[in-house]
């Protein structure tokens, strides 16, 4: 009786096992949401409140483990990126950018993450929403500029990201397609010197937020952006922003455990 009462348990034991092996969903598919339009994304930037410090290192650890369950439960409906501020942005610590389908699943993803026992320790300092949209001035580009835009990033790791909220005046959205489309052009040659070493991405936000874009870049060589902003600003169509940056936003990109660790320390 002992014996078949030890099987049995053995064999519980193996099908839970098999259970908890087996993925609870699928993940989202982070190829397709980086790189089709019609997605939204969210960038939400937080600084951890005084009163997470005094807490002790066994409690810290522990609301972060916490945090790892929030990212996980919504793996199926959005994909994440993190991003260590803290040292280089005056009112943050990390940024989430956060993309999916819905916006609402990004909420979602975000009431959870915030609800946490970490989350009642983070200060919401800025949120931006936009939505990914095919190009609108490329197909007006000549041939030259448009071969010279596909130019692809050089591979290699790009540890830094930074994010740049710009609004257009109302000048700007009253000129004619024509000659937005000059300006833009003007705007596209000047980026060509820095294709391959400053990844970019641009969302669209007007009636979705206070601003009317949000762009992402990524590179390995911060002064290659740093010529690339110059070479911006010397463009006709930058006449044009109302808003470019307040708040700019310099991070390191870094992956969720790292995060915890330095924010548990």
């Amino acid at each position: 009786m002992k014996m078949i009462n030890r099987l049995a348990l053995i064999g519980l034991l193996c099908w839970l096992g098999s259970l908890m092996a087996l993925p609870s969903h699928a993940a989202a598919d982070r190829e397709k949401l980086l790189k089709d339009p019609g997605v939204y994304a969210t960038f939400v930037v937080f600084k951890m409140d005084e009163d997470w410090w005094k807490l002790d290192k066994t409690a810290r650890v522990s609301a972060a483990a916490e945090v790892k369950a929030a990212f996980q439960k919504h793996s199926d409906s959005v994909i994440t990126d993190t991003y260590l501020l803290r040292g280089l942005v005056e009112k943050a610590d990390f940024f989430v950018r956060v993309h999916s389908p819905e916006i609402l699943s990004n909420q979602n993803f975000l009431i959870d993450l915030m609800g946490t026992t970490l989350g009642k320790h983070l200060v919401n300092t800025y949120t931006f929403n936009g939505l990914s949209k095919q190009a609108n001035y490329v197909p007006a580009l000549p041939d030259d500029l448009k071969t010279a835009m596909k130019t692809p990033t050089d591979a290699g790791p790009k540890p830094y990201a930074i994010v740049v909220p710009i609004r257009k005046d109302a000048a700007w959205w009253i000129t004619g397609q024509d000659g937005r489309n000059a300006m833009m052009t003007e705007h596209a040659a000047a980026t060509t010197a820095y294709l391959k070493t400053v990844k970019r991405k641009l969302y669209h936000s007007s009636g979705l937020d206070d601003l009317d874009f949000i762009t992402y870049f990524e590179t390995a060589k911060l002064d290659d952006f740093n010529n690339l902003v110059i070479a911006l600003e010397r463009v006709e169509e930058n006449r044009h922003n109302a808003q470019f940056g307040s708040p700019t936003l310099l991070g390191t990109i870094r992956p969720l455990d790292e995060i915890l660790e330095i924010l548990s320390r």
